[in-house]
């Protein structure tokens, strides 16, 4: 069985859409996902799965998460192989000066079309450094996330269900999933 790494958007942001990761443990265990750890409180989670079909994995999973919570929530799955290649490919991992809690990974469920990459390229609203990948966007706020106007800017324009993390949950998850991976089971 092959680790895989989950990330919910929008759970248990400013008290929107609370769910305590006991209960999202137990509701991986009700799709046959096993092994789940959940990684802070927001929607992270690290299971096993003998699924290989990511596409179909994510609509069960967001299907039964709505019928289960009453809401849903975008998902993202990486395996550890994908997530080993997001850390890989960070172009700010030479730079010293990066603080790795300002340092986000958006997360998203498809390739960037080239057009949202152009707009991507042209974004200019303050001190804030973006690059983008394929289904990953590097977003450096060196001022922090909190007080840049930027996030809703880039929800215009990635158009795509997505999620983000800083640099040190991305680091935690891709850890937790390498443990599952290499543990029996």
């Amino acid at each position: 069985m092959q680790a895989i790494i989950a990330m919910l958007r929008g759970v248990n942001v400013g008290g929107h859409n609370p769910i305590s990761m006991q209960a999202l443990r137990a509701f991986c265990g009700t799709l046959e996902l096993r092994d789940a750890q959940t990684y802070v409180q927001s929607g992270n989670v690290v299971f096993r799965s003998k699924e290989r079909n990511l596409r179909a994995l994510t609509k069960r999973f967001e299907d039964a998460f709505e019928k289960a919570f009453g809401f849903r929530a975008p998902l993202v799955l990486r395996t550890a192989g994908e997530m080993q290649t997001v850390i890989a490919n960070n172009p700010f991992a030479m730079r010293k000066e990066i603080e790795p809690g300002k340092l986000h990974a958006i997360f998203l469920t498809e390739e960037l079309s080239p057009e949202a990459q152009k707009q991507l390229e042209a974004v200019k609203v303050g001190p804030e450094e973006i690059e983008s990948g394929a289904r990953e966007v590097y977003v450096y706020y060196p001022t922090g996330m909190g007080k840049s106007k930027l996030p809703p800017l880039l929800d215009r324009i990635l158009k795509k269900a997505g999620t983000a993390r800083n640099w040190n949950s991305v680091t935690a998850l891709l850890e937790m999933a390498d443990k599952l991976e290499g543990s029996p089971g």
